[in-house]
């Protein structure tokens, strides 16, 4: 229930927050509006009130909102009211800047909004993030996979396509999904890795965003399964592992790497118990385990806090709003290349909701919210009919060529944007939902 009152509320801040950029330009235009909705009121609405000559309410199916503008063809497909003559009011009649304005009116709120959470998150709490230099001092961890397209653990980024690494490692993980050469430090000597759309689909399917982490040091036991040999050969929770055999561990990735060598075999443990040094025999699987989990070192372990005033809070939140939008950018260009896969990442409502956390944190809150406000400005951007960014194209096309698209030709347009949209959704619902399910089936 918290994931769905933080999706819920996130989307309604964003919603009510870009239709009112289209409500107040549209007003500094004098052009009526005659519907303002959070949601969609398709059938029926779940509230609606009108005040003048605006109906205000609340529709019950959470994929947006609108604001109804008077004489123009939107998400609503009403033509009718384009049969008679144009009226002042009406968003026909008036000149084209006025009318790119309008259209572009939610997108610079959505832009404003990012700037303003930053500013005051910076300002506060400080600027979060993973400091890249920190996290790979000893060198990265790879999964399996980032193991088969050619990384080793140890292995330290250099660059990304010949640019320098980013300071905050969640966008270098993003660079290195995006780019096409790794340069990387191994032992001291640089390589290239050259990721190809198929390795980068194997790897957004399988590890995504976790397919690199922080390498650890030596093993700490968290957690000892009491069904497995260690926990009958005596390891304990907090033993430390210094050497295996005649091997000395510095980093867990080289105490997992031996016992899949020596799988059906036994191996001597020695470990540091509370200042004692003590050895332990104990049975290796089949799998190449012994039976206990280690105790994580977590990202946040890495975490730099940068604290602004507001006078460098603002241009920081400018900076980092924009650097949000250049990787949309590049995600959506990920997203149109279909080896990669990318495009089955695309998660609906249902989908994001799954991923929050499930207690609420306001500081996530706030900052999904602004990382989600740049997401939304970009997506209505692209030149799509029954998107923003589509009818400010056309309304472009119009004021460099003097010539305007004939209400029946808009019609056909937005109606095939429509169908277009609708195919997405229905796509992303349904594949979430259909998660959804099988993970409570599978009780995960």
């Amino acid at each position: 229930m918290i994931q769905l009152a933080q999706i819920l509320f996130i989307l309604s801040v964003l919603v009510i927050l870009h239709e009112f950029g289209h409500y107040i330009a549209a007003k500094a235009f004098k052009v009526r509006i005659e519907k303002f909705y959070l949601f969609i009121d398709a059938g029926f609405s779940i509230v609606k009130k009108k005040i003048g000559e605006t109906e205000w309410g609340i529709g019950w199916l959470p994929l947006g909102g609108y604001v109804k503008l008077s004489g123009m063809i939107d998400e609503s497909m009403d033509t009718a009211q384009m049969n008679g003559e144009a009226q002042p009011w009406e968003f026909r009649s008036k000149p084209a800047w006025q009318r790119l304005i309008i259209m572009l009116g939610g997108i610079i709120v959505n832009i404003i909004l990012a700037w303003a959470i930053y500013t005051t998150m910076f300002a506060t709490v400080g600027q979060k993030y993973i400091a890249t230099d920190e996290i790979q001092k000893n060198g990265l961890a790879f999964g399996a996979v980032g193991e088969k397209v050619g990384f080793k653990n140890g292995d330290k980024i250099v660059s990304v396509d010949g640019e320098p690494l980013q300071q905050k490692f969640n966008w270098l993980i993003i660079d290195m999904l995006l780019g096409n050469t790794i340069t990387i430090d191994r032992q001291g000597k640089q390589l290239n890795i050259e990721l190809s759309d198929e390795q980068k689909g194997l790897i957004l399917g399988t590890e995504g965003k976790d397919f690199v982490k922080p390498r650890l040091g030596n093993p700490i036991v968290n957690e000892v399964d009491t069904k497995m040999s260690a926990y009958k050969a005596g390891l304990k929770k907090g033993d430390v592992i210094t050497k295996i055999d005649t091997k000395n561990i510095a980093f867990f990735d080289e105490f997992g790497d031996y016992l899949k060598n020596k799988k059906n075999d036994s191996v001597t443990l020695f470990v540091n118990r509370n200042g004692e040094d003590i050895s332990i025999k104990t049975k290796v699987s089949s799998s190449g385990k012994i039976g206990f989990t280690p105790k994580i070192k977590d990202k946040l372990d890495f975490e730099i806090i940068k604290h602004h005033t507001l006078s460098t809070a603002i241009p920081a939140a400018v900076k980092e709003s924009w650097q949000l939008f250049v990787y949309n950018i590049k995600q959506f260009k990920l997203i149109l290349k279909p080896k990669t896969g990318a495009y089955k990442q695309i998660k609906s409502p249902v989908g994001i909701a799954r991923q929050l956390p499930e207690t609420w944190d306001w500081e996530f809150v706030w900052n999904f919210t602004a990382l989600f406000s740049i997401g939304l400005a970009f997506m209505n951007l692209l030149p799509i009919p029954g998107l923003d960014g589509g009818h400010a194209l056309f309304t472009i096309a119009e004021m460099v060529t003097g010539k305007k698209l004939s209400d029946k030709a808009m019609g056909y347009v937005q109606t095939a944007g429509m169908i277009i949209l609708l195919t997405l959704m229905a796509f992303t619902f349904g594949k979430d939902i259909y998660q959804w399910v099988m993970d409570v089936i599978t009780k995960k």
